[in-house]
């Protein structure tokens, strides 16, 4: 399958260099980025995209009247740019439902724990690393998975497991999580460019 990508971001995009990174060295083929999506308009995702001639596009709820015209316009960018798959790459707003349903089992997210524990509303960034650290875990890890309309609730695609150490902080783990991510999320884009994972009984299964 090819994958027409629009890359969802709020921040500086180390994962959507990751990604950019690996296509660049044909580690993904059957895959290219058609457009890059921020909430944010100084977000640096939208920076690397234009830097790297891809159309970069900043839209908000906040300049809608309703989320019903949002929505609308969403949509249509999508479409204008021939997207069939989507990658959250540091996304900090929920995807709309209709949205969800257009690109049902074709929107991926990756989420630095390992789900479904510490995972839901509100567990983003730091707060998850010292959620980690407070439990007593011993690893923690990061997740590609497929998302749905919860919170962190979509079938997982893949994950990765890292040591917690008892000098750990949620900056050093945060840290050694990041470097995970930026391996598994475009192992992850590759594993749907081939057309390995496939849904089967409710469940994802790699084939």
């Amino acid at each position: 399958m090819q994958l027409n990508i629009a890359v969802f971001g709020s921040g500086r995009g180390s994962n959507f260099q990751a990604i950019l990174s690996a296509m660049k060295r044909g580690e993904i083929p059957g895959a290219r980025v058609h457009v890059v999506l921020s909430n944010n308009s100084s977000a640096g995702i939208l920076d690397l995209a234009r830097t790297n001639r891809i159309p970069a596009l900043h839209i908000s709820r906040k300049q809608f009247a309703s989320e019903e015209e949002f929505v609308e316009n969403l949509i249509s960018i999508l479409d204008a740019h021939n997207v069939n798959f989507i990658v959250l790459a540091g996304y900090m707003k929920k995807i709309p439902a209709r949205v969800i349903q257009r690109f049902r089992d074709s929107i991926i997210n990756i989420h630095p724990a390992l789900l479904p524990e510490f995972g839901g509303e509100g567990m983003y960034g730091a707060r998850v690393h010292e959620a980690v650290i407070a439990s007593g875990e011993t690893f923690s890890g990061a997740t590609v998975h497929l998302v749905d309309e919860e919170y962190d609730r979509g079938h997982v695609v893949l994950q990765k497991r890292v040591s917690v150490q008892p000098i750990d902080t949620p900056e050093t783990l945060a840290a050694k999580i990041l470097e995970i991510e930026h391996e598994i999320f475009p192992k992850a884009i590759r594993m749907f460019a081939e057309g390995k994972i496939v849904e089967h009984d409710n469940k994802v299964v790699v084939t």
